[in-house]
């Protein structure tokens, strides 16, 4: 339209939680007057198939016998509030198999004309999941062991028993994992700590339906050696520092779930996981807080880190190209819109490397 200088949607924050009100504006600039029936603001929640709409009706009435209204020339903004249920909402999420996205559609509907609309992408910070919770507060142990003699002696036998503090965490915390290493075997024997993430996607598709799944290394730490007829401890203390990621979604959505695998193994120089211990890791949106502590972790925003699901992907609609200037510097896509997840802040950041196979890990769906 010649007549629309300007049409926008402003939010007043990007992203939000279930129960909040979501409150913003759309900015009309206009440089004549013109007949406009109504604006026309829509919620929408999707995960390939629409699970809620809410219409609100910011100008005008939806009334076929009503006299159309001029709107004046100049710049109008029209507030417009929405509250989303109090229930566990699945979160933000974007992947190629499947995506969770939630928009503000908005249609300035005029008489006789192509209605003009715009849409504004937030983020939902969801489901609920505080590691406070008593699920996850129960310590977790396991133990695992082999013997590379005979099963008849204690000879030649690695035993590895580990005990996982607490199962809930929030990105950017550090897994409380400790081991016990007994190696009375003839060989060298060293530590191995992987974080998996799995996603399972679900398709409508004939009777059962079809389903896939993609898995994908978080991160990989790896111990020194454990002498042979020898035994020692270790503390994960701050060494496993969990990345940004999407949060655990388990009976939630129909379409996806994600959760995560804690694998602690032992390898020699010969064989790989002659012991093995699993546990599973909650990703959750409330972080741990020190019993009896006036202190809570401050928490910040972060987009999920580009090697799981979640942060690997992003859709065309979401970028926008540059043209050619002749620099090749300068030819990275505009991204519009990226889902964020729940960060604990920390003063000093802890760095560490990641490890990945391309034979063992980062399994696609396509």
């Amino acid at each position: 339209m010649d007549y629309i200088r300007e049409f926008d949607i402003k939010l007043d924050k990007e992203f939000y939680y279930a129960g909040e009100q979501i409150t913003g504006t759309v900015l009309l600039d206009t440089t004549e007057n013109f007949k406009l029936k109504m604006v026309r603001v829509i919620l929408r929640g999707k995960a390939h198939a629409e699970w809620k709409v809410i219409l609100q009706i910011i100008w005008g009435e939806n009334n076929v016998e009503m006299t159309v209204p001029i709107l004046p020339r100049g710049v109008h903004k029209f507030p417009f509030r929405f509250a989303l249920p109090e229930s566990n909402l699945p979160c933000s999420f974007e992947s190629k198999p499947c995506c969770i996205r939630y928009y503000i559609k908005v249609t300035i509907d005029i008489p006789y004309a192509s209605p003009p609309q715009g849409m504004k992408y937030f983020t939902v910070i969801g489901p609920h999941i505080d590691c406070m919770d008593e699920q996850y507060l129960k310590p977790m142990v396991g133990q695992d062991k082999k013997s590379t003699c005979c099963w008849c002696c204690k000879k030649g036998t690695v035993t590895l028993r580990c005990v996982l503090e607490r199962s809930a965490y929030v990105c950017n915390e550090s897994l409380k994992l400790k081991a016990t290493i007994d190696n009375q075997s003839s060989d060298e024997v060293r530590l191995k700590v992987r974080l998996m993430q799995v996603c399972e996607f679900f398709i409508d598709r004939g009777v059962l339906g079809v389903n896939k799944e993609s898995k994908h290394l978080v991160f990989e730490y790896r111990g020194s050696c454990v002498k042979p007829n020898s035994r020692t401890k270790w503390d994960s203390s701050s060494s496993l520092v969990i990345p940004t990621m999407p949060t655990s979604l388990v009976g939630i959505c129909r379409l996806t779930q994600i959760y995560y695998v804690l694998f602690v193994s032992l390898d020699t120089d010969r064989d790989f996981d002659i012991v093995q211990l699993h546990f599973p890791v909650t990703i959750g949106t409330v972080p741990f807080r020190i019993p009896n502590s006036n202190t809570t972790p401050a928490i910040k925003y972060e987009h999920a880190c580009s090697h799981v699901e979640g942060g690997q992907y992003i859709g065309p609609e979401f970028l926008m190209g540059q043209v050619y200037d002749g620099n090749e510097l300068n030819r990275e896509p505009i991204i519009l819109y990226k889902p964020v997840y729940v960060t604990i802040y920390k003063d000093r950041e802890i760095s560490f490397e990641y490890f990945q196979s391309d034979l063992s890990y980062g399994l696609s769906v396509h």
